[in-house]
């Protein structure tokens, strides 16, 4: 299951991608557009500019913005960031990969084989659901 922190992120970087190339949008607006609490978004907002997914200008005019484009951004980008790897398993994970304490061998494991399935097809599901795909469906 997401964490609201997660679906927070995701909440404010569509609403961020449904302003992209139209300037800033500051904390006070993302909050009570999503109804995100403030001191919580801050927290998120800033774990974002740490990933390099959104950017910050200080100001009276100021805000945070998106640093590439809403087709680029995916969930699966902002899943990592709050929730770590897609993977059920740590030894099926592309990028978080731990072998299992109780596998014998990982080549013939029953579990291991048919999760791999179940990550790929999630993977791959999550990388297409972009930010435009979500503003999509909002339409």
């Amino acid at each position: 299951m997401m964490s609201k922190r997660c679906k927070y992120a995701l909440k404010a970087m569509i609403r961020l991608a449904k302003n992209y190339n139209q300037g800033f949008l500051s904390t006070a607006i993302i909050a009570e557009d999503e109804h995100i609490p403030k001191k919580f978004l801050e927290a998120i907002l800033l774990e974002l500019k740490r990933a390099r997914l959104v950017n910050s200008k200080q100001g009276k005019v100021g805000g945070y913005y998106l640093l590439k484009s809403p087709d680029e951004i995916s969930l699966a980008d902002i899943y990592r960031i709050f929730e770590g790897p897609i993977a059920l398993t740590p030894c099926i994970s592309l990028n978080f990969y731990e072998p299992c304490d109780d596998c014998v061998d990982e080549a013939t494991c029953n579990l291991r084989n048919e999760l791999i399935i179940v990550r790929e097809k999630t993977r791959k599901s999550m990388m297409e659901a972009t930010l435009t795909s979500f503003l999509k469906k909002a339409e």
